[in-house]
């Protein structure tokens, strides 16, 4: 991993992505791409400032959003414009942006299991966010917090898992309760007067 200016650790997945975007913008806009990056200098200070503001976004939905942008925009775009890309690629996979899915966890009332999330995703990364802790906290606080679970589970989810709800276990029809040992001695006298011991 290593440093981007901003001070944020850019993982080697992220670096994959990037460059793989690249490549696709050097083969979809052609002229575009070269008279913007010319040379490797150019190309290379680029991926830098894109990877700083990128970093936010899982790999697989930056590779998402590139394809997106090669069949929507006639134009290279810029980063503020492939960062719309990545907003909308979310819902390409049913998911909500990481601050919606935040509001929606901290609602969302008891049981959390039995609630009707907009994506199980959602569920998931206030799970492993801690429901006591997002909602004994500050949103400044929890937010990054369930930000990084959820774009964790997002990643997964765009690579094409299947994350199912947990099975709920039924109560039994019956709730029986356990007998205090002057009821369990009492029981096991009468069975004995009955048995002839």
């Amino acid at each position: 991993m290593s440093k981007t200016s901003a001070g944020l650790t850019a993982s080697k997945e992220h670096k994959e992505a990037l460059g793989a975007t690249f490549e696709l913008f050097r083969i979809s806009y052609g002229n575009q791409f070269n008279a913007a990056y010319p040379d490797l200098e150019r190309s290379t200070a680029a991926m830098r400032l894109w990877l700083t503001h990128l970093q936010d976004y899982p790999p697989a939905l930056i590779k998402a959003a590139a394809e997106r942008v090669v069949k929507h925009e006639n134009f290279l775009p810029t980063v503020a414009k492939f960062r719309e890309h990545c907003d909308h690629a979310f819902e390409l996979f049913g998911l909500p942006d990481a601050h919606s899915a935040y509001m929606e966890a901290c609602r969302a009332p008891a049981p959390k299991a039995e609630f009707n999330w907009s994506h199980v995703a959602v569920y998931y990364a206030g799970l492993a966010s801690d429901w006591f802790y997002m909602a004994n906290s500050i949103e400044s606080k929890a937010f990054p917090v369930f930000k990084h679970n959820y774009a964790i589970l997002c990643e997964r989810v765009i690579r094409g898992e299947d994350i199912k709800m947990p099975v709920l276990k039924a109560l039994p029809q019956e709730v029986s309760t356990p007998l205090s040992v002057k009821q369990n001695q009492k029981k096991l006298t009468e069975l004995r007067k009955k048995l002839d011991l």
